[in-house]
């Protein structure tokens, strides 16, 4: 038994509520159940209910045993002055208030059925499962998930823009300081995005400011802190990189020396950080307000035409400084502009409306309905049990659900784990 378990039983009145009585032999009636409190405090604020002949108003604790109130030091916290009922599953000792008047206790396994039992058992008994519901998931209503997704996924961005927040103020509230550091982290993908992250982190962005104008001058600055410029190469285009980023150190105090190694292994060459390194480098080159032109953008095509950035042209027939390779147009794919726009440009665009306090949550479902599902193992393992991505949207809410519902047994918290719940 959780009280978890006990908190959604109360919550959703999932009780016999007829003829409930307190350990007493008082009867209880409901009239609210409160708010239930998710910080430190009582379970629920503002509960209503009738005890006996006598109409009462506050605060409400649930435990798994009465004692659990000494177990969690209630009767010396003012916190707890106010509890008007103790709800537990299993009453083992009387609690009083600091006035020596005994605080009623409802005792809940007397009022609990036997099938939500069944239900509450087999949810959280399946310990080999991937997901508790996996037997159940197939089965749940479409429209349940789909509600339930689209809540998450704003779940999910909100604690991106908690996080945004912080890179802001790290930056002096600087917006555009913020989206360079975040492509750049993005530009690198799951292999390199720490290193690239540090690359962009190693000196201030206005130096990207003050070179804009030269791409050379991006490229050198960019792999130079990235220490691809450390070779005995004799290409003129890798001379000439080489001797801007001298000229850039110095100027600007530059160091690299904490850049995380950047990994070239098991990448495809379209990856390579080279190539990523120069179509960054392009896109600040091309676009010198960047951050108020994605702020003006809300159309997916819009996003596309912004991005359309290829390499420099050194880059058309090589991977590596080193070895040439057969010509080929480097353009940003609409599959990686893609990955950006789920992964920066839209939580950068929800985190700066919401400091303005201006809804655009229309304008986010809109363009991520837009954009193809996310292919991974967790977003694919749910397809099998049920087809419900179709769309980032969707993808990134699956993600959220994994790792902070089923990951970690929050079943009662979960829209799924309530209808497998509350099934007959």
């Amino acid at each position: 038994m959780q009280e978890d378990f006990l908190h959604y039983l109360w919550k959703h009145k999932k009780i016999i509520t007829t003829n409930l009585k307190t350990t007493t032999g008082e009867l209880v009636t409901i009239s609210k159940v409160g708010e239930h409190n998710q910080n430190a405090g009582p379970d629920f604020f503002n509960a209503q209910l009738k005890i006996g002949k006598q109409l009462w108003a506050g605060n409400l604790e649930i435990h798994i045993k009465s004692s659990d109130w000494y177990l969690h030091n209630h009767e010396t916290d003012s916190n707890y002055d106010n509890v008007i009922i103790h709800v537990v599953w299993e009453h083992d000792t009387e609690i009083f208030r600091k006035d020596n008047t005994e605080i009623p206790t409802l005792e809940l396994k007397h009022y609990v059925t036997q099938e939500a039992l069944n239900n509450y058992q087999k949810l959280f008994n399946n310990t080999q499962k991937w997901i508790n519901c996996e037997n159940d998931f197939g089965s749940i209503d479409s429209f349940t998930i789909s509600n339930w997704l689209e809540r998450l996924y704003f779940e999910r961005l909100e604690r991106k823009a908690n996080d945004i927040s912080m890179v802001l103020e790290q930056s002096t509230n600087n917006w555009e300081a913020v989206l360079f550091k975040m492509l750049s982290k993005n530009f690198g993908l799951k292999v390199n995005g720490e290193a690239f992250g540090s690359i962009a982190n190693s000196f201030d962005f206005s130096i990207i400011r003050k070179q804009q104008s030269k791409l050379l001058s991006l490229e050198a600055l960019l792999y130079g802190q990235a220490e691809l410029l450390e070779d005995d190469c004799q290409e003129p285009y890798y001379l000439a990189l080489e001797k801007e980023y001298q000229f850039l150190k110095q100027k600007f105090s530059l160091s690299s020396q904490n850049i995380t190694p950047l990994q070239f292994f098991r990448l495809r060459p379209p990856n390579f950080p080279t190539i990523r390194l120069s179509q960054l480098a392009n896109l600040y080159y091309v676009h010198h307000n960047l951050f108020s032109r994605i702020i003006a953008a809300k159309t997916l095509e819009d996003f596309y035409n912004l991005f359309s950035v290829e390499t420099s042209v050194f880059w058309e027939t090589h991977y590596t400084f080193s070895k040439a390779s057969k010509v080929s147009k480097k353009r940003l794919t609409k599959s990686f502009i893609d990955l950006l726009l789920i992964n920066t440009i839209i939580p950068i665009k929800f985190s700066y409306a919401k400091q303005l306090g201006k809804p655009i949550g229309e304008e986010i479902v809109h363009l991520l309905r837009q954009i193809a599902s996310e292919k991974n193992s967790i977003v694919n393992k749910f397809n099998s049990l049920k087809m419900v991505s179709k769309s980032a949207l969707d993808s990134q809410a699956l993600l959220q659900l994994k790792t902070e519902y089923c990951n970690k047994n929050k079943c009662l918290q979960c829209k799924v784990g309530n209808a497998v719940l509350n099934r007959n």
